[in-house]
């Protein structure tokens, strides 16, 4: 059974028990638009207590959510619906939660509660849409309208802002013109924010299609220059969202190279580059180091250059990805990525052997280090076509060789023939064998040795035999 069919399940049960009941906000929403959406929410008029009742006696299992604020999930079939009661609000001094909640509003009360007027619009269990403000037509105009004041649904929640460029972004959405406004007047609410609410909210956006009107949102209205809130050794300290951000835009670069301020490049490389977290972090943060003091300078023509930005962005990145609780194993990756995106290989074979080689040190498993340089590749061309010659008229039949040579040669111990304790048991355990390991990779690399079991147990015969030799030699004197 689908989950819209499950819904309407829901529905009927709420019904069946004297209640009313909805499906609201995001799952409507992108139903209208004709877009899948896997999180569906219902609003009621029952009260938690009775949620769990109508639940129990369908036999299906619920946990309690949100009980303060009347929520409830209820799963059928394994599958999770965040069940809420109709309510009012009020604000306070806290930037995302409210200081008092009341049960038993009415479903207009509860509706004109919420932030943008397309999260408002309601199916009933017949399926018919309930649009109590203007959700539809704002859906059909592609607007992202607030219900209500803007300056009071901001600064009730300034969570809120984030979202409206979330949303812009996710359906290529235009704002309201009472939003900006709004906006700028209410970023002092953002330092009572966490700061895991900001980057998620940051993180989905760069996920999105449109990802570059959310983020250029973001950036002029200042909302990446304030502060949020993050909970270390037990007390609130304040940390600046993304500030570094703010100097690219319209930042000048070489316009020989570029036909794009630093700030378009990097929202057109962040657009064009795959919908995978690592890859939009690095392609958002590649170039952040440029104009910076000790980067920007002119060359002999009197042309911007930066030189040395792809090592020391590495390090901004990764100062930024840390105060903002970034996954340590994608932050890990992004600052590898920005720190190579500027150093290809010449595409000829010992070029190309030795940067893989050279590259290889950094990781520990084979799979590891293919997935990275698999996207490297990518940022290279997210960065190549977002600049005035686009790609280079070889970059295929680089990113061809490279893989070719990282399919055919071993980079790793793992990968060798002869196994380390096949080695051991011959020579004893100990570093030698990964100095032998080490002189097999090598000799493979360079066209001497074959990664066959007979080859690799010749070499190591040949090697233990040179051993005694020497050794006996060295008695000898």
């Amino acid at each position: 059974m689908s989950k819209i069919k499950h819904a309407r399940l829901i529905l009927q049960s709420f019904i069946n028990s004297g209640y009313k009941a909805y499906v609201v906000g995001g799952a409507v929403r992108d139903l209208m638009l004709g877009i899948t959406h896997s999180d569906i929410d219902i609003c009621t008029n029952a009260q938690p207590k009775e949620i769990l009742g109508i639940a129990a006696k369908q036999g299906w299992k619920t946990e309690l959510v949100g009980a303060a604020f009347g929520s409830v999930m209820v799963i059928v079939d394994g599958k999770p619906y965040d069940v809420t009661t109709f309510r009012r609000e009020e604000y306070g001094e806290d930037s995302h939660r409210p200081t008092k909640v009341e049960f038993g509003a009415l479903l207009e009360e509860d509706l004109a509660r919420r932030d943008f007027t397309i999260n408002t619009l309601c199916l009933d269990v017949y399926g018919d849409l309930i649009d109590l403000f203007g959700g539809l037509n704002d859906l059909r105009m592609g607007i992202i309208k607030s219900v209500g004041d803007p300056h009071l649904r901001f600064a009730e929640d300034a969570l809120r802002m984030f979202r409206a460029a979330r949303f812009s972004a996710q359906l290529g959405f235009a704002m309201d013109k009472a939003i900006f406004p709004a906006m700028v007047a209410n970023l002092y609410r953002v330092r009572g924010l966490s700061v895991e609410r900001v980057r998620n909210e940051i993180e989905k956006t760069l996920l999105t299609k449109y990802a570059g009107r959310g983020l250029n949102l973001m950036l002029t209205s200042g909302l990446l220059n304030q502060e949020c809130r993050s909970r270390e050794a037990n007390s609130d300290i304040y940390v600046p969202i993304m500030p570094e951000l703010s100097h690219l835009y319209e930042l000048p670069q070489n316009s020989r190279y570029h036909h794009l301020d630093t700030w378009r490049h990097v929202i057109n490389a962040v657009e064009t580059i795959p919908q995978k977290l690592t890859l939009r972090w690095a392609a958002l943060l590649h170039d952040i180091a440029k104009g910076c003091a000790g980067i920007r300078g002119t060359n002999e023509y009197g042309e911007p250059t930066d030189h040395g930005h792809d090592k020391a962005g590495a390090l901004m990145a990764s100062v930024m990805l840390k105060r903002l609780k970034v996954d340590r194993i994608v932050a890990e990756r992004v600052t590898w990525l920005i720190a190579n995106h500027m150093h290809g290989p010449q595409p000829e074979i010992k070029s190309v052997v030795k940067w893989l080689r050279r590259r290889s040190k950094e990781f520990s498993q084979f799979e590891q280090f293919k997935e990275a340089v698999e996207e490297l590749f990518q940022l290279y061309r997210a960065d190549g076509l977002a600049t005035r010659h686009k790609l280079n008229c070889r970059f295929n039949d680089l990113e061809e060789l490279v893989f070719s040579v990282l399919s055919a040669l071993p980079f790793f111990p793992a990968q060798l023939a002869i196994k380390g304790g096949d080695i051991a048991a011959k020579i004893g355990a100990g570093p030698q064998v990964g100095k032998i390991q080490k002189n097999f990779l090598e000799r493979i690399q360079c066209g001497q040795l074959e990664n066959t079991i007979d080859a690799l147990e010749n070499a190591l015969e040949s090697q233990l035999k040179r051993s005694i030799s020497t050794k006996k030699i060295t008695q000898s004197q």
